[in-house]
């Protein structure tokens, strides 16, 4: 057995000290090689040579920051270049009137303009969300795989409801490759705002319908008794002859009214209603009114009463569509209220002191429940500045509060039946809200069922100007 000097082992003990030294030096020196050129990396800026160790160099640590770096320039060159896409792409369709949105392979949202903001309010800071998060439609998500698939329409409606409120919109979309070629397509979509024309389409459907079936009735009505008349002229007695040319002379009557009221709707809402401004004494234009329809038979049994505050002078209006509005409203008054009934006419100033009229007649001055038939969608009165009020109220069995907000709509009728039978379209209280509403005014009614009815409507002091 041979033993080694104690020199010898003292020499190999030392050796192998250094050696896991120096191990243990390279070691900690490629750690932090390794965790600077991650944060380089995750930071995207260059890694600094002289980051690296001495002890780490000698296994190709430099060659390795190299490519890194190279790595880091191209990412940022990458993505400056997507950001200067983005930028020039919102700023050439942000101030589109028509919604843009761009969203990634991965649906992100890469960019929204001003007008899909305005179309959805509440779509805040959206930029990098998921489009799933954003607009909640199953039906625009469906649309957008299938613009992805190239399998769909060039155009595509799409109902958006969100509060209980439907946005409709008309949706294009395509996919558009980035500029680097590398990345995934990202899609763009041009969505058009199409809610008033699906509004416009309902009002026209729904006008036609209403307008045929206000036709078919008295049409049916002349058609049977003409026929009858036709088929038998000699064998039918005077008497029940002249009640089916009554009954014909008053359905024809009452298609020339409905016709007339049809007529004049189409003017009002053409781009040249017709107005006819001019100076005039409002009180003494309802006063003469007032007089005429208590000379008239249908004003038997019933007090007329006219009101005016003496500070109202002359006004720029039309005269004859002013005493359109009047008349509508008095011969419903007329038409709807029993013997010995009170009806009110009423002028007054407004500055929110108050309703002209509403103590006309005190036991029933409540204010009750009210609808707004105004183009400001409902503003009360004493809101707006100095404004001439005129009220017609009557002290009649008055309107059920369901159908106060749809007194307004055309061919709406209370009570259908008594309608039809005194002879209404359903077009004048149309009539009227469009007359206000052209020269600047509101209307609105307030009722209590068995307490009467108060129509209102307001003139401003100050004409509008280019009318």
């Amino acid at each position: 057995m041979v033993f080694l000097p104690t020199s010898m082992h003292l020499l190999i003990t030392l050796t192998l000290a250094i050696a896991l030294v120096v191990a243990l030096v390279r070691l900690a020196a490629n750690r932090r090689a390794v965790h600077g050129l991650q944060q380089a990396l995750f930071r995207r800026r260059p890694f600094l040579h002289d980051e690296i160790s001495s002890g780490s160099s000698t296994v190709g640590w430099a060659g390795l920051a190299t490519a890194a770096n190279d790595l880091i320039a191209e990412v940022g060159r990458l993505q400056q270049l997507r950001t200067g896409q983005l930028a020039q792409l919102e700023a050439t369709l942000g101030s589109l009137q028509e919604a843009v949105l761009i969203v990634d392979e991965g649906n992100r949202i890469l960019l929204a303009n001003r007008a899909l903001h305005a179309i959805f309010p509440r779509a805040t800071n959206i930029l990098g969300r998921r489009l799933e998060l954003v607009l909640q439609s199953v039906s625009f998500l469906n649309y957008v795989e299938a613009v992805r698939a190239a399998e769909a329409a060039p155009r595509h409606e799409i109902e958006f409801v969100e509060d209980g409120r439907s946005t409709w919109l008309e949706a294009t979309g395509t996919v558009i490759p980035t500029l680097d070629g590398q990345a995934g397509a990202w899609t763009l979509f041009v969505l058009h705002d199409v809610s008033r024309q699906k509004k416009l389409e309902a009002v026209r459907k729904e006008f036609v319908a209403n307008v045929s079936h206000e036709l078919r009735t008295p049409l049916s009505v002349i058609k049977g008794y003409v026929e009858t008349l036709v088929d038998d002229p000699e064998g039918i007695p005077a008497v029940d002859r002249e009640r089916f040319l009554k009954t014909i002379q008053r359905h024809t009557e009452r298609l020339n009214s409905l016709l007339e009221d049809l007529l004049v709707l189409s003017r009002l809402e053409s781009l040249d209603p017709g107005l006819r401004l001019e100076p005039t004494r409002l009180d003494e234009l309802l006063g003469g009114i007032i007089d005429d329809y208590r000379a008239r038979p249908a004003a038997v049994g019933r007090t007329l009463v006219f009101t005016a505050d003496a500070g109202v002078g002359e006004l720029v209006i039309d005269p004859l569509k002013i005493s359109q509005v009047v008349e509508n409203l008095l011969d419903n008054a007329l038409k709807y209220t029993p013997v010995g009934a009170h009806i009110a006419l009423s002028i007054g100033l407004d500055r929110g002191a108050g309703i002209p009229g509403a103590s006309v007649f005190p036991e029933k001055s409540d204010a009750g429940v009210g609808a707004s038939g105004g183009a400001d969608g409902g503003a009360g009165v004493g809101t707006a500045p100095a404004e001439v009020v005129v009220c017609v109220r009557d002290d009649g069995a008055g309107i059920p509060a369901v159908d106060l907000p749809h007194l307004f709509e055309r061919f709406y009728r209370v009570d259908k039946g008594r309608s039809r039978e005194k002879g209404g379209t359903g077009l004048g209280l149309s009539i009227v809200k469009h007359i206000v509403q052209l020269h600047g005014g509101r209307v609105w009614v307030e009722s209590v069922v068995g307490q009467g009815t108060a129509f209102y409507f307001s003139l401003p002091l100050q004409p509008l100007v280019g009318r």
